[in-house]
Parts: C-alpha cells; structure tokens; sequence
C-alpha cells in the first residue's frame, strides 16, 4: 500500500462537452487493454496512484491537463467506460453525492469479482481511513468532494481524491496505493503540488510520530480533563504567550504558536465515546465514527503546548507538477517520473487499436503535456 501523492490543479468550472467524454471513453478502452495485457491490474492500479501518469492519462485522452475537472472527468469516463467484468478492475464513488455511493459500488463490483465479505470490509475501511487521513490528519485547508475507490478482482487498491480550497481558487488531489506498511506514517512517495501552504498540520509525519503516540493517553485522562487543557490554550487570547508559557509550563513548540491554528469547536461527545471505547492507538482514534478535524488538532495541540511533543506544521510537498513549478518553488519536477509516465503510454498508445489519426493527436497530447523536456525523449519515434 502506498499514498503516492498529491497535485494542486486550478479550479475550472462547467461541464466537458459530450463530444470530448464521447472520444475519452473510445480511446480508454483499447488503451486500458493494452496496459492490462503488458503490466496486469495491479500494474495498472501502481500507474494510476501515480499523479504523472493520471495527468499523462488525462491529456492522451484529450482532457485538459492542468484543470480540476482532470480528476472528476477522467474517473468519471473510467468508471463508465471500463467494465469491471471484462477488464477485471472497478471504480466505486466519484464527484460530489456519487462519492457517498463508494461502499454500495464496492459491494456490487466486489460481488462480480467474487471477493469475499472480509475482503470487501477492508475495502470499505480503505475508503474510511484514506478519506479521514486527508481530510483530519492531514489539515491543508482542502475540503474533500470527490473520492473514488479504483480495485482489482485480486482485492488490490488505488484511491483518488480531490479536494477543493474556495479561498486559493485550487483543487489538490491525493493519490493511494496498497503498497504500504500502514495509513498512518507518511504513505506519500511524492506530494506534487504548485503550492506550498505556509502552514499545514501534517500528522502522518514522521516528525509527528511522539504526538500520534500521546494522543490515546491524552484521551484517557477523561473528557473533562481534556476540555479543561482545551480551555488553557483558549486563554491565550486574553494573555500574552510568555505569561502563558510561564503559567501553563508548556515545554517548547515546533513552531511560533498563533491563536489562528486554535480549533474552532471540539466535539465532546464523540470525545467520552472514544474515551469510553478505551481505544489504543491513533488509527483506531482517527477512524472513529464522527471525529473530525477541529477535534483532532485540539488533541494535537494539547500534545505539542501542553506536552512538549514534536509536531509538523510544514505541508508535505515533495515535487512541483509544471517544470520547477512558480519560480522552482517547491521543488524540481520528477523527469524520471514524467518520462516513465509517457514511455508506457506512448507504446500502449502505439499498440492499441485505435485509427492512425486518434494515435497521432493522442501522442502529440502527449507531447504537448511533457512540456520543454520532450525534446530528450526517443520514444514518439
């Protein structure tokens, strides 16, 4: 299993015209034929938890590359187009009110594939855990509108979601695969993104791992007593940080403490049902039915001021999509990943069984989408 990224994209409005869903559908089908006959579903499954070939994807199949619409139209034409019988790979959720649909459209698929009822359960929680990581361990100021479960009749997995920043006029989408050791502890193998948040809660952060720790003990010292250290930090509005250090004992913070990263509300109730659950660990916490993300960065905080734990306010970006991004800025794009990303789809372009001009105008996508670093390629000869 393995999260394998995320990508800001800007957020365009409307609806692809049917013409173009009409053309991605046609070309999807004999290009997914050729990439499951060369790497198989869990090959297939590794490719899409990629942001690079997703994006790749999107632009061979005429789509727009660098729009939000990339992930709702792309999932969307994939889901009606690639029959999970045939291909032997399913797409369950989508945009919006169909993302509710999830757990319903893994039963039916899994059901075709004769999964068995356990394996279909942790698919289920699969689609849980990656959506309430994103969404509350992860606090990047995206709210998440769009989830799609992609899976093989082996009951292996990829997870796409969006989510969707009003204020940055940017949609960031997160990619998932099943090739990690846990949710928990930085599941990304690149955060691909535009933009750098100044500062984001990342508890799947290795330099987040003693607060993950404490939270659970945070819990069991009792709803009251968390609501009372809760109140503490509340204080700070009326009292200067240094008195407050002074008063409260807080060890150090790993970042200059602002009263705006203070949770907004915390949910008590949920609160004593998880203290009287007596869970362990901060998975089982996360997962809990109703915790969210205000009352999981009070606890956060409580660990990090109160505490003394170390805690990661720095958004986990690793690479920039576009060459070097704004100003080079996070990070040098992943030439390894685009030119292995475009490689694999231009010979599956070249071998599917599409007309001579639909295989030209999908390579010269291709083209387009590598930018200034086509020109090192050998592989559209």
């Amino acid at each position: 299993m393995r999260h394998s990224g995320s990508m800001d994209l800007p957020l365009h409005g409307g609806k692809a015209p049917y013409w173009l869903l009409k053309r991605m559908k046609e070309l999807s089908k004999p290009i997914f034929e050729i990439l499951i006959y060369e790497y198989g579903t869990e090959g297939l499954l590794k490719r899409l938890s990629d942001p690079f070939f997703f994006q790749a994807l999107s632009c061979v199949l005429a789509f727009d590359w660098h729009s939000s619409g990339t992930t709702t139209v792309l999932t969307g034409v994939l889901k009606s187009s690639i029959n999970p019988e045939e291909f032997g790979i399913g797409f369950a959720g989508g945009k919006g009110k169909n993302s509710k649909n999830t757990f319903s459209d893994i039963e039916i698929i899994g059901s075709q594939f004769g999964l068995s009822d356990k394996k279909i359960k942790e698919l289920h929680y699969t689609s849980k855990i990656t959506a309430k990581i994103d969404s509350a361990a992860i606090q990047d100021g995206f709210d998440l509108y769009h989830h799609v479960t992609i899976f093989s009749d082996k009951g292996k997995w990829s997870v796409i979601q969006q989510g969707l920043n009003t204020e940055g006029g940017y949609a960031r989408r997160y990619h998932w695969s099943n090739r990690i050791d846990n949710y928990i502890e930085e599941p990304h193998t690149g955060i691909v993104s535009d933009i750098v948040k100044i500062k984001t809660l990342d508890l799947t952060s290795k330099d987040s791992t003693e607060t993950r720790s404490i939270i659970p003990d945070i819990i069991k010292e009792g709803p009251g007593r968390v609501r009372r250290l809760i109140e503490s930090l509340i204080d700070i509005k009326q009292t200067s940080l240094m008195s407050f250090i002074d008063e409260s004992n807080i060890i150090n913070t790993s970042h200059n403490f602002d009263v705006a990263v203070l949770p907004k509300r915390v949910n008590w109730n949920i609160l004593r049902d998880i203290y009287e659950a007596d869970l362990k660990n901060f998975e089982d916490i996360l997962a809990f039915k109703g915790m969210g993300r205000s009352t999981i960065k009070g606890l956060a905080l409580i660990s990090e001021l109160i505490y003394g734990t170390t805690l990661s306010w720095k958004d986990p970006v690793k690479y920039s999509f576009a060459f070097g991004g704004k100003d080079g800025v996070p990070r040098p794009v992943n030439k390894k990943g685009m030119d292995d990303a475009a490689e694999i789809l231009s010979n599956a372009i070249k071998e599917a069984k599409i007309g001579a001009g639909d295989k030209i105008k999908s390579l010269k996508n291709l083209r387009t989408f590598l930018g200034p670093y086509n020109e090192n390629l050998t592989y559209f000869n």
